[in-house]
């Protein structure tokens, strides 16, 4: 089975106060925009080269977990060969000694964008593990991500990942999870990561978990997403706001005309990352010089995005480095 996720923007950003806790309360619109990643889960069988050996348990016993059946089996002597199945797992004489066998639960393999980090840090893998807690009859499985939204850049592509491979396990594996479940699952993968269970216009509060949907549509509309290929960490954006209750709310200001959100929709980390980083303002006002109704930067940064009627042509001159893309909205 493959599902495609899709990035996000944010239409506003204000962070409101830090929590005892050390989050931040904010307010935000998460709107999904068509900018998509490819994920694949498929059933993996057993295999010589899908099992860890140990030396920490005795040659009397291997206990091996039988993702098929959920049941643990007990073998005195393993023979392991080349076409070892699930089905079938011999047992017979062995030269094992000392020595434990255990399974990994995923394969994870990866194309397009190249992603950084171990595996086991990828929001999919995560995934996977944080549903086997509760789930252990999950079967071995291949996850392939072809990556395609640029990752760091504040459109949500790592947390659309994760959340994405929660609803692909639970609809490939019938675990029968509602989307509040799900959504409880996702929230501890990170706080951006609710809002794609949803996946619909909403209006968040809390760490961004807490989500409200709205009734927004700007099908109408085409969006111009730029990324200048410039890493922005969080811990960085957030020590260079200072946090405060905005005159307006988000809430107030998205149903207004799109033509006012210029001066009333702001996102509290722009303005510290133009100081700090010109290219950025550069690209929203490039984007605003040729014809955008709104620009903004989205998220902790770097990327910024701009509005404008569909249909326009948008003749855009940016370094051949930079990630550009012409999108609609996700429906």
């Amino acid at each position: 089975m493959v599902v495609f996720p899709n990035c996000k923007i944010n239409l506003g950003l204000n962070i409101l106060c830090k929590r005892e806790d050390g989050y931040h309360d904010l307010e935000t619109v998460f709107y999904p925009i068509l900018l998509n990643d490819a994920l694949e889960v498929v059933r993996e069988q057993l295999t010589a080269d899908r099992l860890q050996i140990t030396d920490d348990s005795s040659e009397d016993e291997v206990n091996i977990k039988s993702t098929l059946h959920n049941e643990r089996l007990t073998v005195n002597r393993l023979q392991i060969t080349d076409d070892l199945s699930e089905d079938i797992i011999t047992n017979t004489q062995s030269t094992l000694h000392n020595q434990q066998l255990t399974v990994n639960g995923i394969r994870l393999t990866t194309s397009g964008l190249p992603i950084n980090g171990d595996d086991d840090n990828n929001l999919c893998v995560k995934a996977y593990y944080l549903l086997k807690k509760d789930f252990p009859f999950l079967p071995l499985i291949q996850m392939h991500l072809h990556k395609v939204i640029p990752m760091g850049a504040g459109l949500g592509g790592g947390s659309a990942d994760g959340a994405f491979a929660l609803k692909l396990l639970n609809d490939t594996f019938h675990l029968n999870l509602s989307s509040e479940q799900l959504i409880a699952y996702a929230l501890q993968l990170g706080s951006d990561c609710p809002f794609f269970i949803l996946n619909k216009p909403c209006f968040a509060t809390g760490r961004g978990e807490v989500m409200e949907a709205i009734e927004l549509d700007l099908s109408a509309y085409q969006f111009v997403i730029v990324n200048p290929q410039i890493h922005i960490g969080t811990g960085w954006a957030f020590g260079n706001i200072t946090p405060k209750i905005p005159e307006q709310s988000i809430k107030d200001i998205i149903y207004q005309p799109i033509n006012t959100w210029k001066d009333l929709l702001i996102n509290d980390f722009e303005q510290p990352a133009i100081n700090h980083y010109p290219k950025i303002g550069n690209i929203k006002a490039e984007l605003y010089n040729h014809g955008a109704i709104y620009s903004s930067m989205t998220g902790s940064g770097s990327t910024v995005f701009g509005i404008y009627e569909k249909g326009r042509e948008i003749e855009l001159s940016f370094p051949k480095h930079y990630f550009v893309h012409t999108s609609n909205v996700n429906r």
